[in-house]
């Protein structure tokens, strides 16, 4: 190599270190990633909650703060009873139209929360408004089960 040549791949060498060093100034991201890999690396990592049973009625206890989680909204529905109809029957439905279910009157209502079964109830109005009272609920142990 001649020394121009060399002067030039000198040139580009220093170059390419202060491209590389602006980019990390202009890219918060990656040094924030690499931030938070060095933290993770650096902490422990914690086992997750071990579930105890107390009690006869083998309710579970969860060795866990659960305040981080009692204002996440959940939706509660109650099925009175389901059907199928084929989509020629659904389109000549009509105002005064009666869609058999599957459930006989006085059967108790599903409870579900976010679609899972989580109780049965009997429908009850209390100041000219719907409302249902539980009959049975879902212990915890049946809850997860159907989880998994």
């Amino acid at each position: 190599m001649s020394e121009e040549e060399i002067e030039v791949a000198d040139e580009w060498a220093a170059a390419l270190e202060e491209q590389g060093d602006s980019k990390t100034e202009e890219d918060p991201w990656a040094a924030a990633l690499e931030e938070q890999a060095d933290a993770e690396a650096t902490q422990p990592k914690a086992d997750p909650a071990p579930i105890t049973r107390l009690d006869d009625d083998s309710t579970p206890k969860f060795d866990v703060d659960l305040d981080m989680v009692l204002d996440i909204p959940v939706t509660i529905s109650m099925e009175i009873g389901r059907t199928k109809i084929n989509i020629r029957n659904l389109l000549q439905l009509s105002q005064g139209s009666v869609v058999e279910l599957d459930r006989l009157a006085g059967e108790p209502m599903d409870v579900l929360v976010n679609d899972t079964l989580i109780a049965h109830g009997e429908v009850v109005v209390v100041n000219d408004k719907f409302g249902i009272r539980l009959t049975d609920v879902i212990s915890a142990d049946e809850r997860i089960k159907k989880l998994r």
